[in-house]
């Protein structure tokens, strides 16, 4: 561990990405959900827009001036203006929205199941598929989703675990136990959930839904 953020224990962590100096973070619950833009040095809120109920909030990814915020069973995705957060247009999608992040020219969406979803980032529309597998067995429960260097990185939902995923295979190359990092008196149910890159370095900010804390890191894997 590098370094600690303050975090808001009422958000419930749904996506996290940081992009030109600022953190975004979606967060999820009915009649809860919101997007924020924070202050990556002190975790303060400097914007937030909330989600209309009974929409569920779900992953997010920054894509040139526009972000992208998945729904959970709501089939909706939901595209926002990066400087002013409002909603620009919905798009709709067949199954679960849970993890999203931009890989070069495409998205890569993830739906708790083993697979991940390959969309276009302009329209939406899927461009194909690639099923996760770990030591030759499906992996599934893939949540928050970090594109990196041409890998994916993804929070295992209800485990400590997160995994580094080659997309063009499918296969998880490796895995790193976060559990040291969860804050005392956090219960279970409160999982690890949000990972982004720290551009220009090694390092990740990763949180849980409903933490205190959010803990800079260089990943220790295996």
């Amino acid at each position: 561990m590098l370094g600690t953020i303050p975090h808001d224990p009422e958000a419930f962590t749904q996506g996290l990405e940081l992009a030109d100096g600022a953190l975004y973070e979606g967060t999820g619950l009915e009649g809860r959900s919101s997007l924020r833009r924070l202050d990556p040095t002190t975790g303060e809120v400097a914007q937030r827009v909330e989600l209309p109920a009974p929409l569920f909030g779900e992953g997010i990814t920054v894509v040139d001036d526009r972000i992208w915020q998945l729904t959970w069973r709501d089939g909706v995705a939901i595209e926002r203006d990066r400087a002013s957060l409002r909603e620009l247009r919905r798009v709709r999608y067949d199954g679960e929205g849970w993890g999203l992040c931009l890989d070069g020219g495409r998205l890569v969406m993830s739906d708790g199941t083993d697979e991940l979803t390959f969309r276009d980032p302009v329209t939406f529309a899927e461009t194909g598929a690639v099923r996760v597998t770990r030591d030759g067995r499906p992996l599934d429960r893939l949540n928050e989703l970090e594109c990196v260097d041409g890998q994916v990185w993804a929070n295992v939902w209800q485990s400590e675990e997160v995994v580094r995923v080659d997309p063009a295979s499918g296969r998880v190359l490796t895995t790193a136990d976060l559990g040291p990092l969860r804050p005392p008196g956090v219960p279970p149910t409160d999982v690890l959930n949000g990972i982004a890159a720290v551009p220009g370095t090694d390092e990740f900010l990763v949180t849980g839904k409903n933490w205190p804390t959010i803990f800079r890191i260089r990943f220790t894997t295996g």
